[in-house]
């Protein structure tokens, strides 16, 4: 052999080495750099440390290793922030860096590839669409002008309540979630294309569809885990998604083509959609357009209309199961509203401004039961130092506001039901405190906040004035959560409810 090629084979191989060796010693340092957390099982990661309910199996790991702390789930490295101070820094701080989703394999289908504002990147495109909402639909004059279909839709699940009282059925007994579902999923559909979910029959296969929805977008899928595992589709997590998302569609094109032939009409959010996808939007203050394509109207309908019902069910089910917990705050909000409204009328949405124990007692039920536990999962579009440790580039990251809002140094006696904390009304939902972020914050905050208070208040007022409620006798208060992407009862209540008011108020 040639003594040069011998050189030469001599000095690539120690380049080789070489350079293998500084990138053993530079990921060795960004590995210890990155947030604390336990040891690692090989492939599997922390999985065997997670609980059922994971928003209070991260709690009690952040307690061990801190408020900003490394776990692997399967090969998906993930932050989780677990103090006001790590929120700040991620949803306030480097806001712009953690603004896109991780967006799980049964969204990226539901969502229409991830096209809503739920899901879709952070970008021109989603800020649009964002305006165009808040403006037509989530602003407060829009709001007022669709008042009477939230007027409506809340009167007759009262009726409904009262109806059944009267005569008996199911020996009293109301479902409260189911009742709350109907309420939020009937206002929605009617704001959305005009028309109920009772009455339509497009709007019962939707209400039907929501609830497998709900459930999916909910289910550990191995597939987001590892993501060599996706094509095998182990769960069948994707098949039943795909099966879902078909149904959507065709009911969605159903609609679409019904509106547009003409057979039906309305002044609502889907015609709104269809008459902006007919060419480019155009906004006075931005130099941005964009052309909406039918895709983009059915994903913005479905989301909406799935932002609306699931979450404020959910918050209206936590917020009668404390108070019949503690029926002294129940008999309170009770006094309160016959102070402010009679025992003459009906409550009304104008009431509720007047109603400050009543918006305490929201307050408190979303600081111990926020909807979204560990809000939806942001990812790191860059490299970025928060807190002396890396968060690389791709990561999944959580913001833990269940455990940021029972933190004991915060909030005294943190697993009491007290409204009082809020009387004052210093605290609102804006994100702007970080000890208190039930919709988070920043840039990718719900935008449905104003909405979805306004159904909340308004059914639990209405509930509360409308009837006296208390447990079937020998029952007890089942107060386990179920995780999902909405943290709902593990079992439904199921309470008695007797009218308080004149028969001529139903």
């Amino acid at each position: 052999m040639d003594p040069r090629s011998s050189i030469s084979i001599g000095y690539y191989c120690a380049s080789v080495a070489i350079a293998l060796i500084v990138l053993l010693i530079i990921n060795g340092c960004k590995r210890r750099r990155l947030p604390p957390g336990p040891l690692a099982l090989p492939l599997l990661g922390h999985l065997h440390l997670l609980e059922n309910n994971l928003h209070d199996g991260l709690g009690k790991l952040s307690d061990k290793y801190g408020p900003l702390m490394t776990l692997n789930f399967g090969m998906k490295t993930t932050v989780v922030a677990s103090s006001s101070a790590m929120a700040k820094a991620i949803l306030n701080d480097h806001d712009l860096n953690f603004a896109n989703r991780s967006v799980p394999i049964s969204a990226r289908c539901l969502a229409y590839d991830a096209s809503d504002l739920l899901w879709s990147p952070y970008g021109p495109r989603l800020r649009l669409l964002k305006k165009m909402c808040v403006k037509e639909l989530l602003s407060a004059q829009s709001l007022e002008a669709m008042h009477h279909i939230r007027r409506v839709e809340v009167r007759r699940t009262v009726r409904g309540i009262y109806e059944d009282s009267v005569k008996g059925v199911d020996s009293g007994r109301v479902e409260v979630a189911a009742r709350a579902i109907m309420t939020s999923l009937n206002v929605a559909t009617c704001m959305m294309w005009s028309k109920n979910s009772d009455t339509s029959a497009e709007g019962k296969e939707f209400k039907t569809m929501m609830g497998e929805l709900v459930y999916l977008l909910g289910l550990p899928n191995v597939s987001d885990l590892f993501s060599f595992l996706e094509f095998l589709d182990l769960q069948g997590v994707y098949r039943r998604t795909r099966k879902v998302f078909v149904r959507f569609d065709k009911l969605f094109d159903s609609m679409i083509e019904e509106r547009l032939s003409g057979r039906s009409s309305g002044s609502d959010f889907l015609q709104l959609m269809l008459d902006l996808a007919k060419g480019v939007v155009h906004r006075d203050d931005e130099t941005e357009s964009i052309q909406l394509t039918m895709k983009d109207v059915k994903a913005m309908l479905l989301a909406m209309v799935g932002g609306a019902t699931d979450t404020t069910s959910s918050t209206v089910e936590w917020a009668m199961a404390e108070l019949l917990q503690r029926p002294e705050i129940l008999k309170r909000a009770q006094k309160e509203l016959k102070e402010v409204v009679g025992l003459h009328q009906a409550v009304e949405e104008s009431h509720i401004p007047q109603l400050h124990y009543l918006q305490a007692i929201v307050k408190e039920v979303l600081r111990l039961h926020p909807a979204a536990p560990l809000l939806v999962p942001r990812c790191a579009a860059k490299s970025v130092d928060i807190g002396g440790y890396l968060i690389p580039k791709g990561t999944q990251v959580l913001v833990n506001v269940w455990k940021i809002q029972r933190n004991p140094q915060v909030w005294k006696d943190p697993l009491v039901f007290d409204p009082e904390r809020f009387v004052d009304g210093k605290m609102g939902y804006n994100g702007r405190d970080f000890d208190y972020l039930p919709f988070g914050s920043g840039r990718r905050i719900c935008a449905g906040i104003s909405m979805g208070a306004l159904i909340i208040h308004y059914t639990l007022a209405s509930f509360l004035h409308s009837f006296d409620w208390e447990l079937p006798a020998g029952e007890k208060l089942d107060m386990r959560e179920q995780y999902g992407l909405v943290v709902h009862k593990a079992v439904p209540l199921v309470a008695l409810a007797k009218p308080r008011l004149g028969s001529h108020l139903y």
